[in-house]
C-alpha cells in the first residue's frame, strides 16, 4: 500500500507519458543502433547520445534576460489598415 503523500504527490503532478516513437526513430533511425543495444540504454545514454547530436537543451529566458531583449528590440507603433 502506498503512504498517502506519495499517493497525494502523484495525483498533484501529472507526468506526460513516454515518448517511446521520438525515442526509437532517434536511437534506431538517428544513431543507427541495432534494437538489442537501443533496448538496453538507459534515459540517460539516450539523453546523452541526444545531447551529442543536438547540443544541450536550452530552457526559457529569465525574465531578466527577457526583459533586456524586449528593450534591445522593442515593438514599433503599428496601426493595422
Amino acid at each position: 500500500m502506498k503512504a498517502r503523500s506519495e499517493t497525494a504527490a502523484h495525483a498533484s503532478s501529472p507526468r506526460a507519458p513516454f515518448p517511446f516513437s521520438r525515442a526509437m526513430a532517434f536511437g534506431l533511425g538517428v544513431l543507427r543502433l541495432a534494437p538489442a543495444d537501443f533496448w538496453t540504454m538507459t534515459p540517460r545514454e539516450l539523453q546523452a547520445a541526444a545531447e551529442g547530436v543536438y547540443g544541450r537543451l536550452v530552457g526559457p529566458p529569465t525574465r531578466a534576460a527577457l526583459d533586456a531583449l524586449m528593450r534591445a528590440h522593442p515593438d514599433g507603433s503599428h496601426t493595422d489598415g
